[in-house]
Formats: C-alpha cells, sequence, structure tokens
C-alpha cells in the first residue's frame, strides 16, 4: 500500500511537471463533495487522453487517490502498464467486464476511491455518450456516493478527432502543446442509488446531469471559440465545428448494453442501434 501512494504521488508530481511546462492551469468548482473517507465513486464525463490528471489533482486535495476503471489496452503500452498497476488502477475489457466490476467492488468495499468513465470512451462529438450502467450497480450494491464529473479545455491538448478524410482508420489529431489552456473541473453534488432504485432510470438521470454540468462548462466565455475560429475542439450544436453525434457515431466504439442517450438537444438524438449564475470560488490546483 505505501509504495502503490509513493508512485500515485509521484504520478502527481509529473504530471504537475508537465503542466507547468505547458502554462496551464487547472481550475476546480467543488471538490468538497469528495468525502474524505469512506467508498466513494467518481463519474466523469471523458474529452481527452490526459482526463485522469486532473481529476486525480482534484481528489488529492481532499486526500484521496481514485483508482481509475480504464480500458485494459492503456496496459499494452510499454512504460505506461506497470505505472498503472503500481497505482492500483483497474484494467476494463469491454467485452468481458466481470473482472474490473468485482475488481472495483472489493475496492469500494474497503474504502477506497474509485473513478469511471460511464461514457466508456471519449466523446467525438464532445456530448454525453450513452452510459453503462456500472457505476449505477457498484453504487447500488455498495453504498458508494457518486460524485459527478464534467471537464472541458483539456481536450484541446491532446484528444480523438474527426480522422484524415473522413474515414474509419485515418489519422486522428496528434497533441497540441499550445501553452496557456486552462483546464475547468467541475464537481457536482454527491448522489446515491437507493436499494431498490432502477438501474436505467438512474443513470438516464446520471446522464442529464454530466451534459448541464459539461454544457455549463463548453459555454463558459474563456472557452468559446474567437469568431470566426475553427474550432474542430468544440461541439457543433454549440456552434463549434466537431462532429454532430450522428456523424461521431462511426467512430465512437460504444460499450454493449449501453443506456441510450435522451439527453442533450433533441435533434442530436443517438442513433438507438448504438445502445443507446456565479457558482463557488475556484480553486487553482496546479
Amino acid at each position: 500500500m505505501a509504495g502503490r501512494e509513493r508512485t500515485y504521488r509521484a504520478a502527481l508530481t509529473l504530471g504537475r511537471t508537465l503542466l507547468r511546462a505547458l502554462d496551464a492551469t487547472v481550475e476546480v468548482v467543488g471538490a468538497e463533495g469528495i468525502p474524505t473517507s469512506g467508498p466513494v465513486i467518481i463519474a466523469s464525463t471523458h474529452v481527452s487522453y490526459g482526463d485522469m490528471l486532473p481529476i486525480a489533482l482534484a481528489a488529492h486535495t481532499r486526500g484521496r487517490h481514485p483508482r481509475f476503471m480504464a480500458r485494459y489496452d492503456v496496459w499494452h503500452t510499454r512504460g505506461i502498464a506497470s505505472a498503472m498497476t503500481a497505482m492500483g488502477h483497474i484494467p476494463v475489457d469491454r467485452a468481458a467486464p466481470a473482472a474490473a466490476y468485482l475488481h472495483a467492488r472489493r475496492l469500494l468495499r474497503a474504502g477506497e476511491a474509485v473513478a469511471a468513465f460511464p461514457e466508456g470512451g471519449i466523446s467525438y462529438s464532445y456530448t454525453v455518450r450513452p452510459l453503462t450502467r456500472g457505476v449505477a450497480a457498484l453504487a447500488r450494491e455498495t453504498g458508494a456516493v457518486v460524485v459527478p464529473v464534467a471537464l472541458w479545455g483539456i481536450q484541446r491538448i491532446y484528444s480523438v478527432g474527426r480522422p484524415e478524410g473522413g474515414v474509419l482508420g485515418g489519422r486522428e489529431p496528434g497533441p497540441s502543446f499550445a501553452r496557456g489552456r486552462r483546464i475547468d473541473v467541475h464537481l457536482g453534488e454527491p448522489l446515491t442509488v437507493g436499494p431498490g432504485e432502477d438501474l436505467t432510470e438512474w443513470t438516464a438521470k446520471l446522464g442529464v446531469r454530466l451534459t448541464e454540468m459539461l454544457e455549463g462548462l463548453q459555454t463558459l466565455p474563456h472557452h468559446r471559440p474567437a469568431p470566426g475560429e475553427h474550432a474542430p475542439w468544440y461541439p457543433q450544436h454549440l456552434g463549434g465545428h466537431a462532429p454532430c453525434r450522428s456523424e461521431a457515431a462511426q467512430w465512437d466504439n460504444m460499450p454493449r448494453h449501453c443506456v441510450p442517450a435522451t439527453w442533450g438537444p433533441p435533434w442530436l438524438g443517438w442513433p438507438r442501434e448504438a445502445g443507446g449564475g456565479e457558482g463557488p470560488a475556484l480553486g487553482r490546483v496546479s
């Protein structure tokens, strides 16, 4: 356990160093919603390859080091696999997720924090995709509270994007090393799942909440594209040039048995065959 925490703290130090090198800042609202002890599930939107870092930094301000549920192929990357294992993160095989579920349940029953991306992947449209029921099931079974999280700004550093030529298998955008990016992280009020609560209905409510939170960040003045700017990093229904949901469906690799996305603007409804005022003071963590 001590070695795992040392590795985690070292990874956070490295992450802060990278952010400083890019002159990027992480601004957090609502970190007090993460309990300082006991089981908690951090359920976040997924907009970039680096989403784990700002979420971990926000949780660290509460003395928590969440174990992330991440796609198992991350463990196939040289130099990353050993660090992910050393920090106690959880590999998820979406074709056979039972082992990851049991691993997360064991950690929650031990009073740990687990972080999950219920969309099961990065959204090419930068809208909240269909959600898996795993977060709701874990919370109902273990009694863990669920802290919803939205983040925005980090997608401009490294994320998915329309492949060259707009075809499957085309090369996607690489990372950007532009300086001065701002990353906003909004943590909502903790949620609970009652013993007899319907998992599908609860997950749909989570989709609505995450959409409200994400769009709240996307529409902040400092995140809006400049007039006339080509903005493939910004959702189309808000005036950007990212793929709309119907176009994004060809690249979004959806987990099976998702709850269909009934949230978001009605005219952006997800194809059913896919499965689917002023806030508190800001707290800088980087």
